[in-house]
């Protein structure tokens, strides 16, 4: 019996899990979702509270930079004993590496801000927070939304990784098709991810164009 070219196992997978997919699709989505979410709010919170304390600049882009150079299945060690064994850590680790690009971006962007346009608001009267609001976030929001974007794009290739810890997901079947030997189910994982990945990145982009300034694009 001839062996089955790749095309020919991807297609006999998809045929045989289909369902499967789409359930692992879905979780996969809400993995990175719900890490995300809290992610933006609480990076976009510490950007904001380091552009008005400077002391604190180095200890939290410190801190979230370290968190990008351990490795995804050490991080993933070291809150199983926190979460256990599930979705909780697998949320919780990609909430983790979220936090750089986001934080480093909402910084960067409320710090470009034109000084001239924020002596502008003081003159005519604005409050710090009126200023945040209403002049500072706008102006940065596209550099903002690059970092979320960013880290929305790492988190659906990391998110396969929540596979080895039992939290489900695409990963599943990476890691099946590796332990079974059958590339076929390896690339039944990897092109949704991939594709979803695209799609981010595109919806990202599109939000990121339309939330420029006119004057900056």
């Amino acid at each position: 019996m001839n062996k089955l070219s790749l095309w020919e196992q991807i297609v006999q997978q998809a045929q045989m899990r289909w369902v499967e997919v789409l359930e692992a699709t879905f979780v996969h989505i809400q993995l990175v979702f719900f890490s995300m979410l809290m992610a933006v709010i609480l990076a976009v919170s510490l950007g904001i509270l380091i552009t008005r304390v400077p002391s604190l600049v180095p200890l939290v882009l410190g801190g979230t930079g370290i968190m990008q150079t351990i490795p995804s299945l050490a991080v993933l060690g070291f809150l199983i004993p926190i979460f256990g064994i599930g979705v909780k850590t697998g949320i919780a680790a990609l909430f983790l590496y979220s936090l750089l690009p986001i934080v480093r971006n909402t910084y960067t962007g409320i710090k470009s801000v034109d000084k001239a346009t924020l002596e502008a608001a003081k003159g005519m009267g604005m409050t710090s927070s009126q200023i945040l609001f209403k002049v500072e976030l706008p102006l940065s929001i596209s550099i903002i939304i690059a970092g979320i974007r960013t880290a929305a794009v790492i988190n659906v290739g990391n998110a396969t990784l929540a596979a080895f810890i039992g939290a489900g997901g695409l990963g599943d079947f990476i890691f099946l098709g590796i332990t079974r030997g059958i590339d076929g189910l390896i690339f039944l994982g990897a092109i949704p991810a991939a594709m979803l990945a695209i799609m981010l990145e595109f919806s990202f982009n599109k939000l990121e164009r339309w939330t420029t300034p006119e004057g900056l694009k």
